[in-house]
C-alpha cells in the first residue's frame, strides 16, 4: 500500500502521463494524535505548547531507491512547552506550513509516542521510510 495521501497520488499520475505539470512542493513534516486518513481530513495536531511544522529541503531527503525515499538528516521538532502534546500516533507530509493544506504522504508510528513538556520529538537519520508500493 502507497505511503501517498490521495492528492499526491493523483498529481504523480497526472504527471506521468503527461496531463498536468506539478510544482515541486515545500514539504512540511507534521505530527498527529490520530489517523490523518488519505485525504488528511482526519489529521489532529497538537495546538500550541510549542508545537510546530517542521520544513523540509530536498538535501533532508535520501535519493529514492527502489520505490522508496527516507529521510537523509534527523528532522527535530521544537520542545513541547507549557504541556503535553498528547500520544503522537502518525506523522506525514503536507505542503503548507499551518491549517488545511494537500496531504502528501503519511504513516503511523510502529508505536505511539508520548510528548509532555520538554520533550523534543525527533526522526534521526532513516527512520521516515514513503513508499510508492
Amino acid at each position: 500500500m502507497s505511503d501517498f495521501g490521495t492528492y499526491a497520488g493523483n498529481k504523480v499520475l497526472e504527471l506521468l502521463v503527461g496531463k498536468t505539470a506539478f510544482a515541486t512542493p515545500t514539504a512540511y513534516i507534521f505530527l498527529s494524535t490520530a489517523d490523518p486518513g488519505d485525504s488528511g481530513a482526519g489529521m489532529v495536531e497538537p495546538v500550541g505548547l510549542g508545537y510546530a511544522r517542521v520544513t523540509t529541503a530536498g538535501s533532508d531527503w535520501t535519493a529514492a531507491s527502489a520505490e522508496s525515499i527516507s529521510n537523509a538528516t534527523d528532522l527535530t521538532f521544537p520542545a513541547a512547552s507549557g504541556g503535553s502534546w498528547g500520544l503522537i500516533t502518525h506523522f506525514g507530509l503536507i505542503d503548507t506550513v499551518s491549517g488545511a493544506g494537500n496531504m502528501l504522504a503519511y504513516k503511523a508510528l510502529s508505536s505511539g509516542a508520548q510528548v509532555d513538556d520538554t520533550i523534543v520529538f525527533h526522526f534521526p537519520v532513516g527512520s521516515i521510510v514513503f513508499s510508492i508500493v
